[in-house]
């Protein structure tokens, strides 16, 4: 049986990694580098919920007052408006979120995948300062990945048509990028560019759905979300260190 096929690549296996992930959350071990993710995900998402709800009530008093004859039309735009907060509100979210804690979640990385295998990653990070302007970088040039993809996107919502699958195209496209910002964060340990884990990653690309599949609908959990971050990438460290071996096998396989 060669490489590839000992790889685990379907979308249960994927979102099994997140439910472990979560499962480990708590772990003693890991209670110190979780807590930092954790507090940040509460205060950027509080913030950012609290800005969005106070812009777009500024929006709708400017436009309908409650004093007009057609306020009625409140009623109906508050649900138009808080959908479109909320998908605002989780992309945001999720970059602004990823880019402050990016240190904090290589680190995490770290001591889960020290936990899981009793050693260090093969590069380990040299501490918060150190990493800090790294983890940043790497961090956007994620999101530079993102944006691109996400344009076009967003242009499919307007074509007559094919506007009726793009938010399938939209939510299989933000769980594999979903998988690739966490997934970064072991692999990057390891001493991975974005450019090679996006290679290797496309061999799990199955996984990798069910994976950020998850992470996504997590995220849209009141409460579950501040725990999606930690969970996050310890279930992408996980996922790595159960599929680095066949992936690199498989890697070298295909080059020769």
């Amino acid at each position: 049986m060669n490489a590839a096929t000992r790889l685990k690549n379907n979308p249960v296996t994927g979102f099994n990694y997140l439910v472990r992930g979560l499962g480990m959350v708590t772990r003693p071990e890991l209670r110190p580098f979780v807590i930092v993710p954790l507090l940040i995900n509460i205060v950027v998402f509080s913030l950012i919920g609290w800005a969005g709800y106070e812009f777009f009530s500024d929006l709708l008093n400017r436009f309908i007052s409650e004093d007009s004859w057609y306020s009625f039309l409140r009623w109906l735009l508050w649900p138009l408006f808080a959908i479109t907060g909320l998908l605002i509100t989780f992309y945001t979210f999720t970059v602004v979120a990823n880019l402050i804690a990016a240190p904090f979640n290589g680190l995490l990385a770290e001591k889960a995948e020290e936990l899981l295998t009793g050693q260090p990653p093969s590069a380990p990070g040299g501490g918060i300062i150190k990493d800090l302007v790294p983890s940043i970088l790497s961090e956007l040039r994620k999101l530079g990945y993102f944006l691109l993809r996400a344009a076009f996107l967003l242009v499919l919502f307007v074509i007559p048509v094919v506007n009726i699958a793009a938010p399938f195209l939209w939510f299989a496209f933000s769980a594999w990028f979903l998988a690739l910002e966490y997934a970064d964060f072991p692999m990057g340990n390891s001493g991975y560019k974005f450019k090679e884990e996006h290679t290797l990653m496309k061999r799990l690309r199955l996984t990798n759905l069910g994976f950020g599949g998850g992470v996504t609908a997590m995220m849209a959990v009141p409460i579950l979300n501040f725990m999606a971050m930690p969970a996050a990438v310890i279930g992408a460290t996980i996922m790595w260190c159960e599929q680095r071996d066949a992936l690199n096998q498989a890697a070298l396989q295909t080059k020769r």
